[in-house]
């Protein structure tokens, strides 16, 4: 059984909530709760390391409290706490749990676990609106970073015929596996991977991670995006927007369109 480590900050801005949520990303932090006026955050307790968490506390000037919690704890916890979401009438996410959501064009069921992407973040939400208006039907797609897989669902929901997903996370790939299973997906090939080399060409790439993943791997994912393609990035806080327009210029990628929402964007490129 795995245990995890919660931190939590208390009173606390929106903005520092989102900042702290990039920067504790960075460190190895892999779930999070935010509420009112404070934030939780969850990591394995192998991988946590009370130095890193310490020097971004100190240069936010906040404190901290932590707890150790055990893997069914966090289950009981989490499920507390997951509520439906509901994006433009376009998308309705839930848990198995809770009652259908009447009135959205689709509805996803996810299992409420620690993997990120469950469209109460900013993030999610806004790569779900600018899913609604690109053209998925028969289209190849690479979700790089698929988190709880809910970007995938919603581009076979979409007409997607062929799905890649990919993730770092032993448990991003298992909540996944779980919620292709829950939502019949039959288009969807998931993988275990470090980084976005597939050896593949796909129409659509997604990718919903954090700017230094991006970075990392803009070449390889522009290689791999077909002729007059479709590249969605998010992930990213709005101070990230230069440095990624920059960086895709080497690439001859060409910026289309952005979305904001809570200090987090959502950019479009196409080949």
């Amino acid at each position: 059984m795995k245990d995890h480590i919660q931190i939590e900050f208390q009173h606390i801005t929106s903005e520092q909530s989102d900042i702290l949520l990039a920067q504790l990303s960075s460190i190895g932090f892999e779930g999070f709760e935010e509420e009112e006026n404070s934030l939780k955050a969850f990591i394995l307790t192998n991988d946590f390391n009370e130095e890193s968490l310490n020097e971004i506390a100190t240069f936010n000037q906040l404190e901290y409290s932590k707890t150790e919690l055990k893997e069914t704890n966090w289950n009981a916890v989490w499920e507390s706490n997951f509520q439906p979401v509901i994006v433009d009438e376009f998308v309705g996410i839930r848990a198995d749990f809770h009652e259908p959501i009447m009135g959205v064009e689709h509805e996803i069921l996810v299992t409420p676990k620690m993997s990120f992407g469950t469209g109460h973040h900013a993030t999610t939400y806004m790569m779900i609106q600018q899913m609604k208006g690109i053209d998925f039907k028969n289209k190849s797609v690479f979700d790089f970073g698929t988190g709880t897989g809910v970007l995938a669902i919603l581009a076979e929901k979409l007409g997607a015929s062929n799905i890649l997903a990919v993730d770092n996370d032993e448990w991003s790939i298992s909540n996944t596996a779980e919620n292709l299973e829950r939502n019949k997906c039959r288009n969807i090939q998931l993988q275990k991977a470090d980084d976005a080399g597939s050896g593949n060409i796909f129409d659509i790439i997604l990718a919903n991670i954090n700017k230094n993943v991006i970075v990392d791997n803009l070449e390889v994912l522009s290689k791999q995006l077909a002729p007059d393609g479709v590249l969605l990035l998010s992930g990213l806080l709005s101070t990230d927007e230069a440095d990624i327009l920059t960086a895709t210029l080497e690439f001859q990628l060409f910026f289309n369109e952005k979305t904001e929402r809570n200090n987090w964007i959502a950019l479009k490129f196409t080949s």
